[in-house]
């Protein structure tokens, strides 16, 4: 058992999703940064979809009453086992009794806790996943709270054979301003030539108001053919809808399923972990690319997945704790660009 010390500023239990209820007006929910949450299942043997942590801008702490092994991957909140710096992107095991903390993530926006056999909530409706919207799923449809416990399923081999996996940091949210590939539509024509193309040429600021429903974005505004508003039709996540007011809201994880309002665009499957790793303040642009483009990166990037469970599902090394290494984290600026560098000596 995991029992939440400190709940952190937003974290939830989240899953791939929950499909097939849209009709019913129930969001899908699931990952923000859907890429960082696959690849802490990954680490820890477990399925792509199994339910790990999503946690926001700061962390939580939490105290294991039984040993595991977990991963940490995303935005850096300066993980620490037992007050000993925890490498990311690796699989590490955690003796009974251990206290991680983390901190505040200084640069992107979520980061991801797994850990291996995956957290045991209550399937809704297929899922696993937290909807905050709709108050369903993960622990009683909320984000957790300080003194919540949260239990494990059975790993999918020995937590000796698991722990010592490793995959190379990722900072592709580090990108500003973010770039975000959209296919135009389905409404475009509801929008002038001008309208279109500031869409395309203007760079927009993720306003503070923005949350796992959608994000809203300061900038230019776009113009519209009318009124700017249309008969109400379905919304699918990374859906960019242009209110009258004319400035742009991508609809995320916790998205409605319809709306009134015309869609310019739709950002790119594989584009939307960079937006779920945007947080306010931080800048992004819109690239048009054509649907072969689209469909190509997607499945590139799955090929690319497939791979890395290919490798993750060889033997580890050796088993990884955090008191059998020297782990050292700091921050470097290049430039514009702040990154997080993790240095393991192994003993």
């Amino acid at each position: 058992m995991i029992i939440v010390e400190k709940s952190g500023a937003l974290t939830t239990i989240q899953d791939a999703g929950r499909f097939g209820f849209e009709r019913f007006g129930v969001s899908p929910s699931g990952p923000m940064d859907n890429r960082s949450f696959t690849l802490a299942n990954l680490l820890v043997g477990n399925p792509r979809q199994a339910a790990a942590l999503e946690m926001t801008i700061i962390g939580p702490a939490l105290r294991f009453t039984e040993p595991a092994v977990i991963a940490f991957t995303g935005a850096n909140m300066a993980p620490a086992l037992d007050g000993k710096p925890l490498p990311l992107y690796t699989a590490v095991a955690v003796p009974a009794g251990s206290m991680l903390r983390t901190g505040f993530a200084p640069d992107g926006c979520r980061s991801y806790l797994a850990v291996a056999g995956g957290f045991d909530v209550p399937e809704v409706m297929g899922s696993r996943a937290t909807s905050i919207q709709n108050k369903i799923g993960g622990l009683k449809g909320r984000k957790l709270q300080n003194g919540d416990e949260l239990k494990t399923r059975t790993p999918s081999l020995p937590l000796e054979k698991l722990a010592g996996k490793t995959l190379p940091q990722e900072h592709f949210w580090q990108e500003r301003p973010a770039v975000l590939r959209v296919l135009l539509g389905p409404q475009e024509d509801e929008f002038t030539q001008g309208g279109v193309a500031t869409f395309l040429n203007s760079i927009y600021q993720v306003g503070s108001d923005s949350n796992r429903m959608g994000y809203r974005l300061q900038g230019q505004v776009i113009e519209h053919r009318g009124d700017g508003n249309i008969i109400s039709d379905g919304i699918v996540t990374g859906s960019v809808q242009v209110p009258t007011a004319g400035l742009p809201i991508v609809m995320l994880a916790e998205r409605q399923t319809v709306g009134g309002y015309p869609k310019i665009a739709t950002v790119i499957s594989v584009d939307l972990p960079k937006i779920g790793q945007c947080r306010p303040g931080d800048q992004v642009r819109f690239q048009k690319v054509e649907l072969e483009e689209a469909q190509k990166l997607y499945q590139a990037y799955q090929n690319e997945l497939n791979q890395l469970e290919k490798k993750l599902q060889q033997p580890a090394p050796g088993p990884a704790t955090c008191p059998a290494a020297s782990v050292h984290s700091y921050s470097i600026r290049v430039g514009e660009t702040l990154y997080q560098v993790t240095v393991q000596e192994r003993k």
